[in-house]
């Protein structure tokens, strides 16, 4: 994950101590818990690859230009409150995107809603915050994302609908 993007996870701007890492990480930890969230186990998995990302730097200096810094952890949790609920649906973090596959073509237009894109060549949605700007622009495969970013399948198990 790059070192922008979890600041950005963390909502952190400017130069941040290690200290202040913890203390942003301990903050989202507690109000992105599944217990209080209910896309909660999939915000703890990104907001863990933030901290993994940030956690042996001693100092670390991010964007203080509104056009690089934005508060992702906010745009990510609501997106994922939208489809955290959808059947047959597979959610996979890869550093601080969020992508499903699965059963998406009956969820498509709530999908869609929820802010997430379709890449046709990785054959699945994946969610970026409005803001993000990326250098590739879309060059990579999915499994050349998941190498240098690590990956976590967050639900792939399908979850049935009540009649």
């Amino acid at each position: 994950m790059k070192i922008q993007d979890a600041l950005n996870l963390l909502g952190l701007t400017g130069t941040v101590t290690k200290q202040e890492i913890k203390k942003a990480y301990r903050a989202a930890s507690l109000k992105y818990h599944p217990d209080r969230n209910p896309s909660g186990k999939e915000m703890m998995q990104a907001i863990n690859a933030a901290f993994e990302a940030l956690k042996d730097l001693e100092e670390v200096t991010g964007s203080e230009d509104s056009q690089e810094a934005y508060d992702f952890a906010e745009q990510l949790s609501a997106a994922l409150n939208m489809v955290s609920s959808l059947a047959g649906l597979d959610i996979e973090v890869c550093g601080n995107w969020v992508s499903l596959s699965g059963d998406t073509k009956t969820h498509k237009e709530a999908i869609k809603e929820a802010g997430f894109k379709w890449v046709k060549k990785k054959v699945m949605w994946y969610f970026r915050p409005e803001d993000y700007k990326s250098s590739n622009r879309g060059g990579w495969s999915i499994d050349q994302i998941r190498e240098q970013h690590g990956s976590t399948k967050v639900r792939t198990q399908y979850r049935t609908a009540l009649n």
